[in-house]
């Protein structure tokens, strides 16, 4: 018995051994992959192009005859065969064209092209034979539809991800998806679900799907009949159908059949009007309520405290207006992480010293009213300096434009606060910094009162920082900002509109990463730092309305990618430098205005061709207008509707990332006043006015056709103002006073139908002022001292300068340059006759030639006499004058 055991036992140890043998031959062939598949693999290579970031070929490695260790190549690590291709990589891009050679890999189960290239070719109606297909993910892939309804066909399919392929992306019907019975998870966002009516129904026949994602793909309104079937929804766990512009009526009736088992849901951007349902509260198993930017008004139900799994409650831009939220809206949210209530004028009134049953991760207060006094429960949120390992967002505290009167204690600025984004700003929050150091990521304290001297800062190691806290009261040193660690990453420094003053530390050379720099409105002197130029990823740089003098420091022209170079209202002086234009060509915004620049406009600045706003105005700028302006391409052809300056700064965690946007703020003369411009994209001006500039006014200017604003006023301009000046359609603002500009006004100006501010006071025109609806409405001081000038809005008419009934009128140029040539001949010929006449008379008369000499000396002697009488009176009235003065 032993032995036949001991006998039985041998035998399965060596087939067990065998087992193992072929199992790891299988394995060694697996690397190798099938030949078949191997040319099948070259032959899809061939139609394709894979580029990294550097331009190398990413499939480079599909050479060697181990193609399952190929790049985005997996196979079954038993059989060999092929069945998954991801091409989905972050650093690469697969374009090009898709071979049918797919269809000879019998064993693909997944086929991801996610966030490549296609150029807009349609999806190959072959997927729809890769029968064993479990995941086919598209999006994101620059595909263009329709959707080819043979993929009904797979049959085995689980997940389909067609998102982000444009608005051209056509869906059509759906009907074909009903076929896919075992789906879990459908992601079409952003395409064309217009024509899809029978959405909502399709959905209903697939009872195993988990999650559904429809964000943003016009969908049609729910119809009746959906909303009576409630046989197989009730396993979605994940709803997005956000960005649809869906009514309540629409949505609500099939929503609460399906949402049983409903964790995350994401309605926000729709038109859900009225209150939030009662229906609501029986969502028990909700964790992610996502109801922002509706249409909701009316008191919030207190079912919403009800919702005792809830994470995530977002409600932000709604109309709550006047309702207010107590402890009762909050009891039972015990596990809440993440509260959004921006934008819905909502109040906030809880009882003094509650604590409430949560610790947020996320506060979003914007807009709400929780003034005056600080929120002390915020103190108790002390899971804002540890997140929790089960969320997904980062710490965040937003309690801007929220009433705050009060005074910040100094337990915020405990340790326990640090390492967040904070925005308090436009309250009238007050106080004084601690003197330890302050870690933050992103402040933004600005328009605030707060007081004192400048904190010191510091960042977490690899973390992104901005600093803003501009519009305050803050004094003394900037100094302070030298001593920030360098161990983050500072993006964005806003000191503007305090009271900082003395000399800026030339420290920036460990801020290469900055990108906005703002250190406007304060009383900043001496010479700009040449550390500056080691900003090298400046964008936006403003030290407008300070003291700073001398020239600029040439390494500016290291920050190549500024976009916006504010410098006005400064004692800056020096010639305008010629690297501006040739090493700053991204400008869009330059203002020099009001310092002490003198010399030439270089003609250099015309490589600015992305400029959208010149103002060199109140300097000591000479010379002639180049005449290469029209290189301004965006001044002179219409490039896109929206170009607003503005930065958006992502601000990247390990599980999440939110964005700062910050707007450039210019100060421009603009219709008389100085007006401050958050977004400067429509607005395109040249100022060059209180210079002093002189020649005529280059023809090429008629090619900017964008322009919208133009000064050249209080300047020593000559000749002609340009007869095709009605060319620049676009013009609002037209000022060319106090300059010496002559005859008439162009016809042309009289095309100008957006005109709102003309100047041209102060010159020497003259003629009669074209006639139309919008030049004769301006104020008659718009011409006034141009002695030569008649015509409505000045005077009645022209008749005192008009010729008589038929005759022409001599106006034209071509008609005054004859006049004026007939003229001078005739004049030059009657004095050759009459001169040497009088000559001949003289030298043959002798009487005559006597009487002639003693007729000039009599002259002379009178001359003379003459002469002497006037500057003795001269003198005694001179003497008189300085008696009178003197007394």
């Amino acid at each position: 018995m032993i032995a036949m055991s001991s006998k039985r036992s041998r035998k399965l140890v060596l087939f067990f051994a065998i087992y193992c043998l072929l199992l790891q031959e299988k394995c060694t062939d697996a690397s190798v992959c099938k030949e078949n598949e191997r040319k099948a693999l070259l032959e899809f290579k061939h139609s394709l192009q894979a580029m990294d970031l550097s331009g190398n070929d990413g499939l480079s490695s599909w050479k060697s005859e181990k193609c399952c260790l190929w790049l985005g190549v997996r196979c079954n690590s038993l059989t060999g065969y092929v069945e998954m291709l991801d091409f989905s990589f972050q650093y690469w891009v697969v374009a090009g064209t898709i071979s049918p050679s797919l269809l000879k890999l019998h064993h693909l189960t997944s086929l991801n092209f996610n966030s490549n290239d296609f150029n807009g070719s349609l999806i190959p109606e072959f997927f729809g034979s890769l029968k064993k297909l479990k995941l086919l993910d598209l999006s994101n892939a620059n595909f263009r539809g329709p959707i080819p309804s043979l993929l009904g066909n797979l049959s085995m399919l689980e997940t389909l991800r067609l998102a982000g392929n444009g608005r051209v992306f056509n869906v059509g019907k759906l009907e074909w998806l009903s076929h896919l019975s075992r789906l879990k998870e459908v992601d079409l966002s952003f395409t064309n679900l217009s024509n899809a009516n029978d959405w909502s129904h399709i959905i209903n026949h697939l009872p195993l799907l988990q999650k559904l994602s429809l964000r943003d793909c016009d969908l049609p309104s729910i119809s009746s009949s959906s909303v009576s079937l409630t046989n197989s929804s009730t396993s979605l766990i994940t709803l997005d159908l956000s960005d649809n512009n869906l009514p309540s009526f629409s949505i609500y009736p099939w929503l609460f059949n399906v949402s049983n088992n409903l964790v995350s849901l994401n309605l926000s951007n729709n038109q859900l009007k009225g209150p939030i349902p009662e229906a609501f509260g029986n969502m028990k198993a909700i964790q992610h309520l996502c109801l922002n930017h509706n249409l909701l008004n009316g008191s919030i139900s207190k079912c919403i405290g009800q919702l005792s799994n809830l994470k995530v409650l977002l409600l932000a831009g709604n109309s709550f207006d006047g309702d207010v939220l107590s402890e009762a809206h909050f009891s039972n949210l015990i596990y809440l992480k993440v509260l959004d209530l921006s934008y819905t004028s909502l109040t906030l009134k809880f009882n003094s010293g509650w604590i409430p049953p949560f610790q947020l991760n996320q506060i979003k207060l914007c807009s709400c009213k929780l003034g005056p006094h600080f929120p002390d429960w915020i103190r108790t949120q002390v899971a804002l300096q540890t997140p929790y390992l089960d969320t997904r967002f980062v710490d965040y505290l937003d309690v801007s434009a929220s009433g705050i009167s009060d005074s910040l204690a100094y337990w915020f600025w405990d340790s326990s606060y640090s390492s967040m984004y904070i925005n308090m700003s436009f309250n009238q929050i007050s106080g004084t910094f601690p003197n330890n150091s302050i870690r933050i990521k992103l402040l933004d304290l600005s328009s605030n009162n707060f007081s004192g001297p400048l904190p010191h800062f510091s960042l977490d190691l690899g973390n992104m920082g901005t600093i803003n806290l501009s519009k305050n009261k803050f004094i003394g040193s900037v100094s302070p900002i030298c001593n920030i660690t360098n161990e983050g990453i500072l993006t964005l420094i806003d000191l503007s509109k305090n009271l900082f003053s003395g000399v800026v530390p030339d420290c920036f050379e460990s801020f290469q990463s900055l990108t906005a720099l703002n250190l406007a409105d304060n009383s900043f002197s001496g010479s700009l730092p040449s550390s500056l130029g080691s900003l090298t990823s400046l964008e936006m740089l403003s030290l407008r309305g300070n003291k700073f003098l001398g020239e600029l420091p040439s390494s500016l022209q290291n920050c190549t990618k500024l976009k916006f170079l504010d410098l006005s209202d400064n004692e800056l002086s020096g010639e305008i430098p010629i690297w501006i234009g040739q090493r700053l060509s991204s400008l869009v915004f330059l203002s020099l205005q009001g310092n002490q620049f003198r010399g030439r406009i270089p003609h250099q600045l015309c490589g600015l061709k992305y400029l959208q706003i010149l103002d060199l105005s109140v300097n000591k700028i000479s010379g002639t207008i180049p005449p290469c302006l029209n290189n301004f391409t965006y001044m002179a052809k219409k490039v896109s509707l929206d170009r607003r300056i503005e930065h958006h700064i992502l601000y990247n965690d390990l599980v999440w990332f939110f964005q700062v946007r910050y707007v450039d703020e210019a100060l421009l003369t603009w219709k008389g006043t100085k007006q401050r411009y958050p977004q400067l994209g429509l607005l395109l001006a040249i100022d060059l006015s209180s210079n002093k500039l002189t020649g005529e006014i280059p023809e090429e200017l008629n090619s900017l056709q964008e322009l919208v604003a133009l000064n050249l006023s209080r300047n020593f301009f000559t000749g002609k103002i340009l007869q095709k000046i009605g060319h620049l359609r676009r013009l609002e603002v037209l000022d060319l006073s106090r300059n010496n500009f002559s005859g008439n006004i162009p016809t042309s100006l009289s095309e100008l139908t957006f005109l709102s501010i003309l100047d041209l006071s102060y010159n020497d025109l003259s003629g009669k002022i074209p006639i139309s609806t919008q030049l004769q409405s301006f104020d008659p001081s718009s011409f006034s001292h141009n002695r030569g000038l008649c015509g409505p809005p000045i005077s009645p008419n022209c008749s005192m300068v008009e010729p008589p009934p038929g005759k022409p009128a001599v106006g034209g140029e071509e008609d005054c340059d004859e006049f004026l040539k007939w003229f001078y001949t005739g004049m030059g010929r009657g004095f050759a006759v009459g001169f040497w006449g009088f000559c001949s008379v003289v030298f043959f008369n002798r009487s005559w030639r006597h009487s002639y000499y003693r007729y000039l000396d009599n002259a002379k002697d009178w001359v003379y006499v003459t002469f002497v009488l006037l500057k003795a009176r001269l003198v005694r009235r001179i003497k008189a004058l300085s008696t009178s003065c003197i007394r």
